[in-house]
């Protein structure tokens, strides 16, 4: 069997874990089968192959699962070998990207965060949200001295996939709140980054459209919310 031989992936259309493992799949050129989860009726294999957290992404190689978005990654880069790679081949430039990566990985703990809380709660956990922004946006100047170039020669990577399915359907939770998150002024170099990678076919082929997406989010806040005396 050679390694493409069976390739599935389980996952569910809101979640960026899954977008992640779907974007990585398709800037490799991987052929692959996906299987949309129904997270309110999991199936059973999906229950088999991820018995300890039962969630998407699973990745099922030659009938083989591996779960967690960030190990999927990881699997994809060093299994399938040839050029687009994820990582950087330069030691030094792999763990400044992993560095990265690591500090953007418990973001989305935060962003759900604001979602599901309001009032003075809300307003703590947002500052809290806009001040990694504000780290991100200065520290990333190291990965992008130039500035964000345009994709045209190079595929997106790891860090690149990590930082989208956070921050690529920005537009969503900003009409959730009726407020701006990432504005140009303040975050130049983040909304060139995103703007970028918007014009990556492989991007726009995994990006939900805002619409349903908006519907989801205000779903997942409703049922967060309190019930009504």
């Amino acid at each position: 069997m050679t390694e493409q031989s069976s390739v599935k992936l389980h996952g569910f259309w809101a979640s960026p874990f899954a977008m992640r493992a779907v974007l990585a799949l398709k800037v490799k050129g991987i052929d692959f089968e996906y299987i949309e989860e129904d997270l309110s009726n999991k199936s059973d294999l999906l229950l088999k192959y991820n018995p300890v957290y039962k969630k998407v992404p699973v990745l099922v190689h030659n009938g083989k699962p591996i779960s967690e978005s960030l190990v999927i990654l990881e699997y994809i880069d060093e299994v399938w070998t040839d050029a687009p790679h994820l990582l950087p081949k330069d030691p030094y430039l792999r763990a400044k990207h992993r560095f990265w990566i690591s500090f953007f990985a418990p973001l989305f703990e935060t962003m759900m965060k604001t979602l599901v809380t309001d009032g003075e709660a809300q307003k703590t956990v947002v500052n809290e949200l806009l001040e990694k922004m504000d780290v991100a946006e200065q520290g990333l100047k190291e990965i992008f001295p130039n500035g964000v170039a345009p994709f045209e020669e190079q595929k997106p990577g790891y860090l690149d996939i990590m930082f989208y399915s956070l921050f690529g359907t920005h537009e969503a939770a900003e009409e959730i709140f009726g407020k701006k998150f990432l504005t140009v002024e303040r975050y130049p170099l983040l909304v060139s980054w995103v703007n970028a990678l918007k014009q990556v076919p492989e991007v726009n082929q995994v990006t939900p459209p805002i619409p349903k997406l908006v519907g989801f989010l205000h779903f997942i806040r409703q049922r967060s919310a309190p019930p009504k005396a």
